[in-house]
């Protein structure tokens, strides 16, 4: 009773209004759980949206928003202390405050909207609600979480553990280790030899948490009509497509956060061309939890015309990363769900807004499209960008940004393809139609490698003059490693070098590894031997020098330690893939496909009786067939729409992920409502 009477008094006070009426919101779920969701405006579909998530995941959507707005640790204590410190770190609710002005009146609403469905969700289930007083959710605190979001996609929270654990001396914008991976796939009809493009979402993320997918069907009386994925608590459509078009990303890494040292004069005062400046003395508020009771502790933080900066044994340490500078990239997603052309969508694209992430493009037209998308600085040519810079003079300032002509992409290959594995933006299409990366500047830091899943895509895709859409599901569901192993962060080539007679305790096992197929079939003994093994390998990183290379005698070691793991827990040297790797959700253990940096991309931790369960990777997959007239949709995501282990949903579409299926969605309403399993108002 108390928390009823919490929120319904905040929500009394009439801090949001809602210009929705809950009765032109239409809510068709289908056998599937996937919410289809129908309005007369699209602040009325947010509504819809928000209701519906909350349905099948309130408690992420919550404890997303407690996070960003730096409040997680008063529900969960010590574990919240770390998301709560980077919140307030980046002053997010300063910047929203700061910028609202900048969003357009029918964002707002459309936030408006969603905010005030989780408000009605709250009010009408208030024994699921973790913090009564933080209710109600308003636009503002919405924007303030998704800043956090971001901040965290640009690696920014990185650099705050550095400066936190005082390394940053040590620390080096790293080449990144690309075995969670995404893949992104377009083809235009030049490679299709139809009147047709396709497209795939393949996305690699947590199966579970903030940024798990989660799939929905909007529809307005104002133009949209888009199915696809987004985050717990986000207004709108992150990945999917509309009748005309659609996108998917993955994420990349060019240079999109910065750190400095400052140059003090003393405990309050810095240093910047020969002009003092003062330190703005700021705390962050966490809390621990002891006997049921909330005891607030603080950390001391800094504002410096760099950004937000940290004192640590070493110095005082600032973070300039462009993320923070403003706060309309929901805005522009919510507006790339609108777009019926490929000049609509880019014009979009040059809001800007997104600090980063690799976009992939199709559209009924046959227009396909890269780029390797982001908000990135103009530097000073003058500074090693990849190391700490010096926080003593303004020429390390930087306050301006690449537009998005002058990022790497390609529109309408003649090759009739492009694709990205996360990996370098140089290798996107058929190699004379590649940007050139002598045309940007250096201090842009784009990836300059290959992957094992970037090598294998461009085999398999510039393999044949023509991919029949058979051919396209087979090649995003391919789970075989190139030959020789491209891992962009680890050489163990030396594996395959090794001869068994040389090494008879371990020969079984290297012979298994060395004669298999390298296809990662869940009934495969060598892809078993090699996850084994490849797990052992990575507790073994740090000992490797500058060349990550792994020699035959480290090899050698890493065998024996898998080889006792495989006697330990299993009794036996030989065994198949799904034996080590589970699908897991609830009673539901599936073994499953996959190993890290192939195509179809798997990533666990240790589980139980030796095995892992799968976290990471294949989740929310989509693909797309873009006719002249009608747009064709199918997907699948990796355990069921809903989070409620009560639900049917919870684990209803794990079999045909595991068996590489796929279920239809449809545009059309009339066909909806064919499939529809129920019908309701949110109210």
């Amino acid at each position: 009773m108390r928390y009823r009477f919490v929120i319904l008094f905040a929500l009394a006070l009439g801090i949001v209004h809602a210009q929705v009426n809950p009765e032109d919101v239409e809510i068709i779920r289908d056998s599937y759980g996937v919410p289809h969701i129908y309005g007369k405006t699209d602040a009325d579909t947010a509504y819809g949206l928000a209701w519906a998530h909350a349905e099948d995941n309130f408690l992420t959507i919550q404890k997303a928003y407690l996070a960003g707005n730096g409040v997680l640790s008063r529900w969960n204590g010590k574990k919240g202390i770390g998301a709560d410190f980077v919140a307030q770190f980046i002053q997010s609710a300063e910047t929203v405050d700061r910028l609202y002005h900048t969003l357009s009146d029918e964002f707002v609403e459309v936030i408006k909207g969603y905010a005030a469905g989780l408000n009605s969700y709250a009010k009408h289930h208030p024994d699921e609600v973790m913090i009564p007083d933080f209710f109600p959710i308003t636009p503002k605190k919405m924007l303030i979480y998704s800043q956090l979001q971001l901040f965290a996609s640009n690696q920014g929270d990185k650099l705050v553990e550095a400066i936190y654990n005082n390394r940053i001396d040590q620390y080096e914008k790293p080449i990144h280790e690309d075995v969670y991976g995404s893949n992104l796939i377009a083809l235009s009809s030049r490679k299709t030899k139809i009147e047709e493009s396709f497209l795939t979402i393949n996305t690699h993320q947590p199966l579970e948490g903030p940024t798990s997918w989660y799939e929905a069907h909007l529809v307005s009386e104002e133009g949209t009509n888009i199915i696809g994925a987004t985050f717990p608590g986000a207004p709108c459509i992150l990945t999917g497509a509309n009748e005309f078009l659609g996108w998917t990303h993955t994420v990349n890494y060019p240079d999109k956060a910065d750190v400095y040292q400052l140059e003090m004069k003393n405990k309050t005062s810095y240093i910047v061309d020969g002009e003092e400046y003062q330190l703005v003395k700021k705390k962050a508020k966490m809390f621990l939890r002891f006997l049921g009771l909330q005891i607030p502790i603080y950390k001391t933080f800094y504002q410096s015309i760099y950004g937000p900066a940290l004192k640590n044994k070493s110095g005082v340490f600032a973070i300039r990363t462009p993320s923070t500078t403003n706060i309309n990239a929901l805005e522009q997603w919510w507006r790339m769900n609108k777009a019926r052309s490929f000049s609509e969508f880019y014009s979009v694209l040059e809001w800007n807004a997104l600090p980063g992430y690799n976009i992939g493009y199709a559209d009924r037209n046959d227009t396909i499209f890269y780029i390797s998308n982001g908000k990135i600085p103009r530097r000073n040519p003058s500074y090693n960008w990849q190391k700490t810079l010096p926080g003593n003079t303004k020429k390390t300032l930087w306050d301006s940004y690449y537009t998005t002509k002058e990022l790497p992409q390609v529109i309408a290959p003649q090759a009739g393809y492009v694709y990205n594995a996360n990996h370098s933006p140089f290798y996107s299409t058929a190699p004379d139609e590649n940007p050139n990366p002598d045309d940007y500047d250096k201090a842009m830091n784009y990836e300059t490698y290959n992957n094992n899943r970037s090598t294998r895509l461009f085999e398999l895709l510039s393999d044949k003059d023509s991919l029949s859409y058979f051919d396209f599901k087979r090649i995003k569901y391919d789970h075989t490693l190139p030959t020789p192993l491209n891992y962009n962060f680890v050489d163990f080539n030396a594996l395959y070098e090794m001869k068994p007679k040389d090494y008879p305790d371990v020969a079984d096992l290297l012979g298994d590894i060395q004669g298999w197929d390298r296809v990662a079939s869940a009934d495969s003994y060598g892809a078993g031997a090699f996850a084994v093994l490849y797990y052992t390998l990575g507790k073994y990183y740090s000992r490797l020098g500058p060349s990550k290379t792994f020699n035959p005698l480290l090899i050698y070691t890493c065998l024996k330690v898998a080889k006792k793991h495989l006697l330990k827990h299993f009794g036996m040297t030989r065994i198949r893939l799904g034996d080590f790797q589970k699908l897991v959700r609830g009673d539901n253990e599936l073994p499953i496909f996959g190993l890290p940096d192939v195509v179809t991309a798997m990533r666990g931790n240790p589980y139980k009786n030796g095995q892992i369960k799968i976290e990471h990777g294949e989740s929310y997959i989509a693909l797309i067939r873009f006719g002249k007239t009608k747009t064709y949709f199918e997907s699948v995501i990796s355990y069921g729409n809903s989070s409620r282990p009560d639900s049917p949903h919870y684990t209803d579409q794990m079999e045909m992920y595991q068996h590489f299926q796929t279920k239809p969605m449809w545009f059309d309403r009339e066909i909806v409502l064919k499939n529809a399993n129920k019908i309701y108002r949110p109210k």
